[in-house]
């Protein structure tokens, strides 16, 4: 896959603010609520955050593709993902499991990307140990390559590198006590272990092997996903190209390929429609039907319940409690 065929032309329109706690529900709960409330000139106050704030949820809302523009109309719409997920019976209305975020770093690359800047980072950026300019760098290059793209301003591929580097890597350590579970808070991806931080020489690398918090089954749902935006009429796959091909989950998830076994081996054995075998010596991944159903009923039988992809209002979802009211006003 190329960057071309996997993201949008998309730059720094997160306000430069990474993904928060609670704001990939809070996304598709206010527009649940109201399809055009991100438009409002009340919008900081219905939502209860900063102006700025507001933008940078909406953003991260679409990237996630929890929410979409409407195509009949103005404002914006929930998706059938969006639904599946945070929906008032979906698999996960309050963000409680742990597979949930790998879910949502899935989607945030996922093709349409609307971050090409990550995507490249993910995708095509191998270095063991990089600082931030060295990343700048590739993603300026990459960018270059790009047929048919307006040439994005430096300060703005630079916003996209430094968010991605706050969403993942921890921040530098602190004296003060509960300085990790500030972290989590301030952006719950970092609990997935990706990207690391040197502390003596303040330089990144991205953490290659099997995540202790990684369920096998997003694995399965996302290489299945990938092969439903990717494959042509086939119904099997090397785990070679699932684990190094670009766009594939082994690059998402920074997986090797006897962990990708590992995690395909182990949803194949509950699922019918999954096979994990090495006809040629070589292992492949072998499904039947539709690698999407496939990939939706892998999702389901994880979190263990039929999803709702009814619309329903966020007030009657349950999804407006404390977090959601205007308490506190976000705007830092």
């Amino acid at each position: 896959m190329r960057l071309v065929e996997a993201a949008k032309p998309t730059f720094a329109r997160h306000e430069t603010f990474h993904p928060r706690y609670g704001w990939f529900r809070k996304a598709y709960a206010v527009t649940e609520r109201d399809p055009q409330i991100f438009t409002h000139v009340e919008a900081p106050v219905l939502i209860g955050v900063g102006k700025n704030m507001v933008r940078a949820i909406r953003f991260w809302g679409l990237a996630a593709k929890l929410i979409e523009e409407d195509r009949q109309g103005p404002g914006l719409v929930s998706t059938k993902f969006g639904h599946e997920l945070f929906g008032e019976s979906g698999w996960d209305p309050y963000m409680e499991d742990p597979g949930t975020l790998w879910l949502l770093h899935w989607q945030l690359l996922a093709p349409p990307s609307l971050l090409p800047v990550w995507w490249i980072a993910f995708n095509e950026f191998h270095p063991v140990e990089f600082t931030d300019e060295a990343l700048d760098h590739v993603v300026a290059v990459g960018l270059e390559s790009v047929g048919g793209w307006t040439k994005p301003h430096p300060s703005s591929l630079k916003k996209d590198v430094s968010a991605l580097l706050r969403t993942y890597a921890p921040a530098e350590r602190s004296k003060r006590a509960g300085r990790s579970i500030d972290d989590r808070l301030d952006c719950p991806l970092r609990e997935l272990g990706l990207i690391r931080r040197s502390q003596a020489t303040g330089s990144y690398r991205f953490v290659l092997g099997a995540k202790p918090t990684l369920p096998p089954e997003i694995v399965s749902y996302a290489a299945l996903d990938y092969l439903a935006r990717t494959e042509t009429g086939g119904n099997t796959a090397t785990l070679s190209r699932l684990t190094h091909e670009p766009g594939a989950p082994g690059h998402a998830f920074k997986l090797t390929e006897a962990d990708m076994f590992d995690a395909l081996q182990q949803t194949a054995t509950t699922t019918n429609a999954l096979e994990l075998a090495s006809p040629t010596g070589a292992p492949q991944l072998s499904w039947s039907g539709d690698p999407a159903t496939v990939a939706n009923e892998v999702l389901s039988s994880y979190y263990d319940i039929t999803p709702d992809t009814e619309v329903g209002k966020g007030d009657q979802l349950g999804l407006f409690d404390a977090e959601d009211s205007v308490v506190t006003v976000e705007t830092r």
